[in-house]
């Protein structure tokens, strides 16, 4: 489908067939309601679980696209040339996922131990990229990765952080990493994480 020019990407939504310029006013919001939803319901004890992601993609995004907010997809797809898991493998993936975050959550040094920043860079770059790499749902994926590294952050009484991915070089960076992460090299997406924790810092202590 064309239309007028600089509006080529459409999408099918609950409103309508809409342009890219009208959807990203919508999908704001959903961040904003998936990020509400989140500061209320998550706690240090709450179970990171494949349902509660679920629940949290569909408070953010099905009242956009009913079809696809809070639904593991049941196609195949390809991103930036990355090809994830066949979709019926996703439920199983999610499962082991979460389980495997839950564990080295557990295993996390303590806050004032001299390892435990290394330790949360790690945590936090591994479990951004493995969720993509999965990429359980049709779409939203990256925005609920990077609201999971907040899950994680607040579970641990931090305070959020954000990768930054607005602008065409930082998000160019933020592809390069994790292409760099799925052939195994973790540093730049660690780095990114990194950067963000220390913005974050500085922003509190202003």
């Amino acid at each position: 489908m064309s239309g007028r020019k600089g509006e080529t990407s459409y999408k099918e939504t609950a409103f309508g067939i809409l342009p890219r310029s009208r959807l990203i006013p919508l999908e704001i919001e959903g961040i904003e309601r998936a990020w509400n939803f989140i500061f209320k319901n998550v706690k240090r004890r709450t179970q990171i679980t494949p349902e509660f992601l679920k629940e949290i993609h569909r408070v953010g995004f099905a009242w956009i696209l009913p079809d696809v907010g809070g639904r593991f997809r049941k196609v195949e797809v390809e991103v930036s040339r990355h090809h994830p898991a066949v979709f019926y493998r996703v439920p199983q993936l999610m499962k082991d996922f979460c389980d495997d975050l839950c564990v080295r959550l557990q295993h996390l040094p303590a806050i004032s131990h001299d390892l435990f920043l290394v330790s949360l860079i790690g945590l936090l770059a591994w479990a951004h990229h493995r969720f993509l790499w999965i990429h359980p749902f049709l779409d939203y994926n990256g925005r609920l990765a990077r609201l999971l590294n907040n899950i994680i952050l607040l579970k641990l009484n931090l305070p959020p952080v954000e990768l930054q991915v607005e602008t065409k070089r930082k998000r160019a960076d933020y592809v390069r990493a994790l292409q760099e992460a799925d052939r195994g090299n973790m540093k730049p997406l660690e780095g990114l994480v990194e950067r963000a924790i220390v913005e974050a810092v500085q922003e509190l202590t202003k």
